[in-house]
C-alpha cells in the first residue's frame, strides 16, 4: 500500500466517522410556531428542516438581513 492509497484510506475512515456522528446527534424538535413572525411553521418545514426555531420567510431574512 503507497502513500496516496493510505492517504485514501485516511480521508474515507474520516468522511464514515463524520457520517456517523452526524446520524447519531439528535436535534431539538422543530418549533410549532415561528421565534420571529410568531406564525405557525408548516409542517412540511418543520419535516425538511429538524430542529427550525422560524418560518422559511423569517430563515431568509435571518441569512440574508439586507433584504429587509
Amino acid at each position: 500500500m503507497d502513500v496516496i492509497d493510505q492517504a485514501n484510506e485516511r480521508a474515507e475512515n474520516m468522511i464514515q466517522a463524520a457520517l456517523a456522528q452526524r446520524t447519531n446527534t439528535r436535534l431539538a424538535p422543530s418549533a410549532l410556531w415561528c421565534e420571529d413572525c410568531g406564525e405557525q411553521i408548516p409542517e412540511a418545514r418543520r419535516q425538511a428542516a429538524p430542529g427550525c426555531e422560524c418560518c422559511i420567510s423569517c430563515q431568509e431574512l435571518r441569512e440574508h438581513p439586507a433584504r429587509r
